[in-house]
């Protein structure tokens, strides 16, 4: 007899005629609408859109499930006497309705909080202000290039809480989780990876404890049996480790560390103690940046433990990168070279992207949804990286006075242009570029003021570039 998932079976069973909410017609809920129709759960769901803004597929599929449904500025007024109550991570646990309906007794959770729940394989996370995509795809393709049979999602991919079904305990599963997946989450996976901790949607959390707690939450049900990886460099990420309860593995590229990966320009190297093994040498890598080796080692010591390093290695100097992250678009004759690097939402990753590039031939373009970030951090950068920079969206006087103020004070030369849309901006970096120089499309910020999300942003970027530049 093959596997039975038995904590499936009880979940099902009990979802059976009990009252469910499910908030948000986003991605992950689609199917999970459909599921809970499957299991004969009574599901009423819940949006802040109006009726003609909802998808007019999903609509016709909820009405053609007998579905109530409660939609607009007030949808959750009649959130009220359920058992189980989905939330979309946009919607925080702190919201009073749903604080009001858990005092009560109802069990609030998230589509991603339950596939851990009931997920019969290894589960290995990662979360962090920056690099979690990028992670968590050479995790999924080591392990892949292992023999597992793996499954990737949470924050990308596709939802999995439907593919539990087919699931087995030899299985690999890797997720990449938000700030908002993992508030309140009551279960670690047994593999957590942070990447790096630095002020990022405070225009959603309370303020930046919050944002550290939901981040933290990834270590915080680990037992014995369960591995941390933690950035030494990053003050927060390091304290983490004093609340783990497994193995701790440190990697960095500041320090000399006793047990965990070493990254520099030129390699990754495994340290035991003294000893230091090179890894591998970071010229044979097609994704480049201080920033990408440490996602490389990051990778290396999540899959450690399943695969052996040579197949590790390979994966990763195969790796081409995904996209939206310092994605080279195209390069001209004379050399001037057109990145798409939409992913960066916040100035953090704006950085790294600049530090990329160290020599001063940047011509940036920023700017856009603001979500009440620091960009200060960013002026130096772009003095000491950026010939001109040009400004679009709601950020674009914040960043602009910062780097007036830095260029002031340094006496160095930097352009400063504005515009108005995305399309003037690739015209003016067309006409302002000279040979050898690069063009980098790294925002700062998050696209919300002009695009459906940075994947809609970047692929407009690159759809430009492609027009006018080619």
């Amino acid at each position: 007899m093959g596997f039975v998932n038995t904590k499936l079976e009880e979940f099902n069973n009990y979802l059976d005629g009990k009252r469910v909410a499910v908030i948000g017609l986003g991605v992950s809920n689609i199917p999970l609408i459909e599921y809970l129709h499957e299991v004969g759960a009574e599901t009423v769901v819940f949006d802040s859109k109006e009726l003609d803004e909802i998808n007019t597929d999903i609509m016709n599929k909820i009405i053609c499930y007998d579905m109530e449904y409660s939609l607009g500025s007030n949808y959750l007024e009649k959130l009220v006497g359920f058992d189980v109550i989905f939330r979309s991570p946009s919607c925080l646990p702190s919201n009073p309705s749903l604080a009001l309906e858990a005092s009560r007794g109802a069990i609030v959770t998230t589509e991603i909080e339950m596939f851990m729940e009931l997920c019969p394989g290894t589960i290995i996370g990662v979360t962090g202000s920056d690099g979690k995509t990028t992670t968590t795809t050479l995790i999924y393709e080591i392990l892949k290039a292992g023999g597992y049979n793996t499954y990737v999602g949470g924050n990308i991919g596709t939802p999995l809480f439907t593919k539990v079904s087919e699931m087995k305990p030899e299985d690999m599963v890797v997720l990449e989780l938000s700030s908002f997946q993992l508030m309140n989450m009551k279960i670690s996976p047994k593999v957590s990876v942070v990447t790096n901790i630095t002020p990022n949607h405070l225009n959603v959390h309370e303020d930046m404890e919050e944002y550290i707690e939901a981040k933290k939450s990834i270590i915080e049900y680990q037992d014995e049996s369960c591995t941390a990886i933690l950035n030494f460099d990053n003050d927060i990420t390091k304290s983490f480790a004093d609340d783990c309860k497994g193995k701790v593995v440190f990697f960095s590229c500041d320090a000399k560390i006793s047990d965990g990966y070493m990254v520099d320009r030129n390699a990754i190297k495994y340290c035991s103690g003294d000893t230091r093994t090179h890894i591998l040498e970071t010229k044979n890598m097609q994704i480049k940046g201080i920033h990408n080796y440490m996602n490389a080692a990051c990778a290396i010591a999540a899959t450690r433990d399943y695969v052996d390093l040579e197949t590790a290695v390979n994966t990763i100097c195969e790796f081409k990168g995904v996209e939206h992250r310092l994605e080279l678009v195209t390069q001209t004759e004379d050399r001037i070279r057109w990145y798409n690097d939409s992913a960066s939402s916040s100035p953090t990753r704006t950085i790294v992207g600049l530090n990329s590039f160290p020599t001063k031939n940047v011509i940036l373009i920023a700017g856009g949804y603001d979500k009440n970030l620091d960009y200060e951090p960013l002026a130096r950068p772009i003095a000491n990286s950026c010939k001109s920079i040009i400004l679009i969206g709601q950020t674009a006087e914040k960043i602009a006075s910062c780097v007036e103020k830095e260029i002031r004070h340094d006496v160095k030369d930097v352009n400063i242009y504005r515009c108005e849309t995305l399309e003037e901006t690739v015209l003016l970096a067309k006409k302002i570029a000279t040979k050898g120089d690069v063009v980098l499309f790294s925002p700062a910020s998050a696209s919300f003021d002009m695009f459906k999300n940075f994947d809609d942003r970047g692929k407009q970027f690159k759809e430009l570039v492609l027009k006018y530049v080619n």
